[in-house]
Parts: C-alpha cells; structure tokens; sequence
C-alpha cells in the first residue's frame, strides 16, 4: 500500500475512534473499506486526550507486526491507550504501559497464578458456580443475562483467584463500571468519580495486602507482596496491578460471554450445532471471541522512522490497532462475517497480536467461557431475546450493559 492510496481518501470526514461511533458496536464497514483501501490511514484524533493524529492500523497482519515488535512501537513511550498521553514512567506504571525489561520483570512476579495447570486446578470449583449461576437463571427464567450470570461468573473467579473475598464482588463490579464507563451516559458521573474508584480500589486492596502480610494465603495478594528472587512489588505497583486485574479480569470475560450468548441468539443453527455436539465447544469459544472482540483497541508509539508496507511513520507519532477490524480480515479469516463455531483455525487478535502484552488472562477468561457454554448447552434448551439490547457508549471496549432474555430448560 503506497502513501498516494492512502492520500487518497479524506481522512478528515473519517472516524473509527469516537466513543459515538462505537455506540453500536464496531464501524465494520468503516473498517472493511478501509481494510481495502487504506489499511494504514492517518487519521485524526477526535475524542478529549487523544493525540491530534495517529495511524488507524486494521489489517490483521500489520497489527500482528506492530505488537511483536516492541523495539519499534512502545507502549512505555506515552502509553497503552488512546486517550491518555502518559509520558512519565514512574506515573504509568501499569503493566500494559511498560516495554521489557520493566514489563518482563512485573510479568514474571504475577503470571505464576495464570498458568494452564494453575487454570486446570480451579475448573472444578469454576464448573460447580457455572452450573449454580444457570440454575438459578432457569428457575428465574427471564432476566438480564448480562447482571445474573456473564458478570457474576467473572467477578466470582477473579475474586477467589486474587484473594478478594466473594461477598465483596460488587464492590470490584461498581468501581471497574466507574473507571471504564466514563464515556457512557448510565456509568458516568462527574469527571473526578473515575479517579475516586481508583482511589477506593487502592485503599480496599492496601487493607488486603496488609492482612496477607499477617496470614500469607494461596492467592494472587500474596504472590503480589512476596519477595521473588530479591525483588518485590512496590505499594505503587501493587496498587496499579490490583486495579489492572479489577478492570481486565472481568469487564472482558463478562462481555465475551454476553456477545457469545447474543450470537448464539442471532444465529440460533449455532446453539443447535453445540447442544447437539459438546465437543465444539473449544472451538465455540475462539469464534465467540473472534466476533466479540471485547478490546477495541491499544495504542503504540513509535521510538523511531519506521515504515509499514509504503508508510511513513515518523519518531512519537501514534498507531492504534483496531481488533474487530483484524478479527473480520478477509485475507485471515474465510466469511469473516459469519458465526461459525466450527471455525478452524481461528487466529484472531481479541488477546493481542502476539509479543510481550499477549493477555495474561488468557487462559483464565478461555476456562470460563469453555465451562460456561458447556453447561449452558447442556441445560439450556432455546435463549429468546425479551427487550432491547443495550451496547456499552466506548470505543475503548466492546462492551454489552444489558442482555434481557428468556430461559427455556432442556
């Protein structure tokens, strides 16, 4: 794609980054035009904090590139996302803002508790809440699927796995919907409200840390406070990473499940075919993933000249990687716009295009999906939509508020 294609559109009308945009879900046939026309457009910023320009990334395999090559497209340089220039490291100390060796090194104190084996190890207690969450939906029979079992189900794992006592699960729910819904009318507040969520989650996990110090327990807290080969997370670091695990371990999860269970209601052959055949439910889970793509978007910086196939980008200007544009490239993926949960292979970007900020939840947020659908199919017999379905007002995440539905058993 040489730089006079991508001159050739009017960027100025263009916009594949406002939160109004994203009302509804992705732009997709923004995207797919400009998947085909301009791939790597020069866009402007539009929204409060963006930066006045950046590059609009939305094939698949530039976003792959761009993720794998740290070197060249920093997330330390001002940060992971969109709307928030972050130049001072010692500021930004979330995990998903920082280049190796600092992102390495936070990496390795925390993914211990995120391993395929550590996963297996909570299936069971996992499966025994999927199959409690259901029932009770089907006695209940018509409801918001969104408040009684795609948030519940996250919100319930990440708490036991962290160390946050169940009970408490709503407290993690009301802040992440403060911190993330800013850009939507039924969460925001007044412009500080984000940063008092913040400042609650903080002093909430401090007072858990302090208690881990007194009794060290197997979780997440206490891996987040002990020493590891000489090195241990600072206050500062520890409360970034506890509000990072808040946010992502269950706005993501949660809005995988209700997009899957939306497609499966759009597309009804699709529930027959898992109902009929459990054993798809692996492959289920990565096409649900692929068409929900609950993470709009991160940002890069460029530390240097770089060119992408003809491009020009120059020293600190930004990228933004556009996932549902990568997850429907009809180079990668055959009928990008059909549900099809026999999809195989199914390399899609929802977790990342690769690289050192692959999702450290991965593994975890697959477990639950997997267990979730296989009981669903199991007891579930039809899922009917009862009202309207209400979409999160961000171009940051993919997000679904309200899923009301009607529950028919087996």
């Amino acid at each position: 794609m040489s730089q006079d294609t991508n001159a050739d559109l009017s960027f100025d009308s263009l916009d594949v980054i406002s939160n109004e945009v994203y009302r509804n879900g992705p732009p997709h046939e923004l995207l797919t035009r400009l998947r085909n026309e301009a791939p790597i457009a020069r866009h402007r910023g539009i929204e409060q904090g963006y930066p006045e320009w950046f590059w609009a990334l939305t094939r698949h395999a530039d976003i792959v590139e761009v993720s794998r090559k740290f070197q060249t497209y920093s997330s330390a340089a001002k940060g992971s996302l969109m709307n928030q220039d972050r130049p001072d490291l010692e500021l930004a100390r979330l995990m998903i803002d920082l280049d190796p060796p600092e992102h390495t090194r936070l990496k390795s104190l925390v993914n211990r508790g995120f391993t395929p084996k550590a996963m297996r190890m909570l299936e069971e207690h996992f499966r025994e809440v999927a199959i409690q969450l259901i029932d009770e939906a089907l006695q209940e029979k018509t409801l918001d699927f969104v408040d009684k079992v795609s948030a519940e189900l996250p919100l319930i794992a990440i708490a036991e796995l962290v160390g946050i006592p169940v009970e408490d699960r709503r407290k993690v729910f009301h802040w992440s919907n403060t911190m993330i819904g800013t850009t939507d009318p039924d969460f925001a507040g007044a412009p500080e409200d984000s940063q008092i969520a913040a400042s609650e989650l903080y002093m909430y996990s401090n007072e858990l840390a302090a208690q881990r110090k007194l009794e060290p327990k197997d979780d997440i807290i206490t891996t987040l406070i002990s020493e590891h080969d000489g090195d241990v997370l600072t206050e500062h670091e520890f409360d970034l990473f506890m509000l990072l695990l808040a946010v992502a371990g269950n706005e993501t999860t949660r809005n995988g499940i209700s997009h899957g269970v939306l497609a499966m209601i759009e597309n009804p052959e699709q529930w027959n075919l898992l109902k009929n055949d459990p054993s798809l439910v692996t492959t289920a889970v990565e096409e649900i993933l692929r068409w929900g793509t609950p993470v709009n978007n991160f940002r890069r910086t460029a530390v240097c000249d770089v060119e992408l196939h003809g491009v020009q980008i120059k020293e600190g200007e930004a990228v933004a990687m556009l996932y549902p544009s990568a997850n429907r490239d009809d180079s990668v993926f055959k009928d990008p716009f059909k549900f099809d949960i026999t999809r195989n292979p199914n390399p899609h970007v929802t977790f990342g295009g690769g690289g050192p900020h692959f999702c450290l939840g991965a593994n975890l947020a697959r477990l639950e999906m997997r267990i979730l659908f296989e009981e669903m199919a199991k007891r579930i017999d039809r899922i009917e939509l009862t009202g309207e379905v209400r979409k999160l007002r961000s171009s940051f995440i993919h997000g679904i508020k309200t899923l009301p539905v009607h529950l028919q058993a087996r």
